[in-house]
């Protein structure tokens, strides 16, 4: 970069505001990675959340050590950076095209969840964060995107962080086989 490691330090007031900053863009790159993938499968929804998976891992097994710092073990000064997902920050543009996508397919035809009156006492008083971020969603919607990124993440973390290592030479094979099972429910 043509400057000693001191001198970063006139651009940014700490490692931790340096750490959030780099993570702040990761966010916006993959971020961006997805928007794009949903843009380019069209109008129609379910092709657009199979896109936008695939983009999402594409990218996190391209970048395994930007996604650890992204979406791995909280870093200090980084830690908070899912859990301040208003509407302006990168988390909320990732977790945008999502449910919109969800939004767009539970209009079209609504989908088994659990009853309503439980996901309305149990989970309702929960949802501030999200609805904050992306407005007032049917419960149903929430919980089918929560359930899902809790999929699709556990999915990608597990091979980024080469988990499944022990039962699968390609990974790739069981997510495309999770996309196919949730996308069919």
């Amino acid at each position: 970069m043509g400057m000693t490691a001191p001198a970063i330090y006139r651009y940014f007031p700490s490692l931790e505001a340096l750490v959030r900053a780099l993570a702040e863009d990761l966010m916006e790159e993959v971020a961006g990675v997805v928007a794009a993938a949903s843009e380019a499968a069209g109008d129609d929804p379910g092709r657009q959340l199979a896109a936008m998976a695939r983009a999402y891992r594409a990218w996190a097994v391209g970048h395994p050590v930007e996604f650890g710092l992204v979406f791995g073990a909280p870093v200090p000064g980084v830690g908070h950076l899912g859990l301040e997902c208003l509407p302006d920050d990168p988390g909320a543009d990732l977790g945008r095209p999502y449910l919109e996508a969800f939004l767009r397919l539970w209009q079209r035809r609504p989908w088994p969840t659990p009853p309503r009156e439980y996901m309305l006492e149990h989970l309702g008083p929960h949802l501030g964060p999200l609805r904050e971020a992306h407005g007032d969603l049917p419960i149903e919607v929430a919980y089918t995107f929560l359930s899902g990124w809790a999929r699709l993440y556990g999915m990608v973390a597990m091979e980024v962080f080469q988990q499944l290592r022990w039962a699968l030479t390609d990974p790739e094979a069981l997510f495309e086989a999770e996309i196919v099972q949730f996308l069919s429910q």
